[in-house]
């Protein structure tokens, strides 16, 4: 049979871990073991799973290397056949990960898979983070079955049915190790945010499929590290989305990005500015700055994905504007694709 190990990396997260881990640890199928990777946290965190979980494993990472890279470092020092990542504040459900492990077992060019996110603070609606499976449009804007921008729909069964989508959320992320491994896990500088999309992309790329199994669901609490309008997390997402455009993206796909990009990236500028905060208004531009930064390693990077990709994940694209389509009306994911 497969080891599966569903490792949740924390920082500072003493009080997620005493509310969730009990929990993710009740639910756990019998062979399935729980590690926490500690990301240099400077709370009681460690000295609680001492304490209280005997039965999980705790990796130090010695310091803050973010999710990217702290998923890294942690993963290569895990021997599994199935990676289950986890945030540390995601409710888990008993029998939640049984219907991802029975996919994984039984498709075997699905390199991902991943539970439909519900929000716990409204357990009706799906949660922002992965809803119910994610896609892009043609400019890089990431949405979801269920969540559209900043609009999330109550979920009333209209996407139960289990398919391949783009991208499945990190909140909540089952991969097979040795894609992972083989495809160098995730870009250790995006430091956090979009990474388990540039993945998901690379992974379709190399010809394997990405799966939302709706028949899986949890419950994310979301924003325990950053808030929603955080300006670094405004830079993060700007700076990643461009990063991840630029390596993966196929030649005309880049190119009218780079042409139209620019513009919306200045109206979202704008448009935080007009809101009072300047904070995310100069972190656009400073996302910006550093991505033309980026661009040598970028370039090698994209030499190297598009050398050895198999195919195009091009009918999970959305052939248009997410932005235009939202404020036409189009706020369901049934009117996009």
């Amino acid at each position: 049979m497969p080891v599966a190990k569903i490792v949740i990396l924390n920082w500072n997260g003493e009080q997620h871990l005493r509310r969730f881990l009990p929990g993710v640890v009740a639910a756990a199928p019998e062979g399935v073991g729980v590690v926490v990777a500690d990301n240099g946290s400077t709370d009681g965190s460690v000295a609680l799973l001492s304490a209280e979980f005997p039965s999980v494993e705790v990796l130090a990472l010695g310091r803050n290397y973010g999710f990217a890279e702290g998923y890294n470092r942690a993963l290569a020092r895990i021997e599994a056949d199935y990676y289950i990542l986890l945030n540390s504040d995601v409710e888990t459900p008993q029998g939640w990960l049984g219907p991802l492990l029975e996919t994984l077992d039984r498709d075997a060019d699905v390199a991902a898979v991943a539970p439909k996110l519900r929000a716990l603070t409204d357990r009706g609606r799906f949660e922002y983070a992965g809803a119910a499976g994610g896609f892009i449009d043609y400019l890089g804007y990431p949405f979801c079955r269920g969540r559209i921008l900043r609009s999330t729909e109550v979920d009333e069964g209209q996407y139960d049915d289990a398919r391949d989508v783009f991208w499945v959320s990190g909140a909540a992320f089952c991969c097979r190790a040795a894609v992972f491994r083989a495809l160098g896990g995730f870009d250790p500088d995006f430091f956090a945010h979009m990474e388990e999309i540039d993945l998901c992309w690379r992974m379709q790329l190399a010809g394997w499929r990405v799966r939302i199994v709706p028949q899986s669901r949890v419950y994310h609490l979301g924003g325990g590290t950053l808030a929603t309008d955080s300006p670094r997390k405004v830079f993060l997402n700007h700076r990643n989305n461009l990063a991840m455009l630029f390596k993966c993206a196929s030649p005309v796909q880049r190119a009218v990005a780079a042409v139209v990009r620019p513009w919306l990236d200045a109206a979202a500028a704008v448009s935080y500015l007009f809101q009072g905060r300047g904070e995310s208004f100069r972190a656009v531009f400073r996302a910006w700055r550093d991505f033309l930064k980026w661009h040598p390693a970028l370039a090698a990077r994209r030499r190297a994905i598009r050398a050895s990709k198999v195919c195009e994940p091009s009918d999970r694209i959305y052939r248009g504007s997410v932005v235009l389509r939202y404020l036409l009306g189009g706020r369901r994911f049934g009117r996009m694709m």
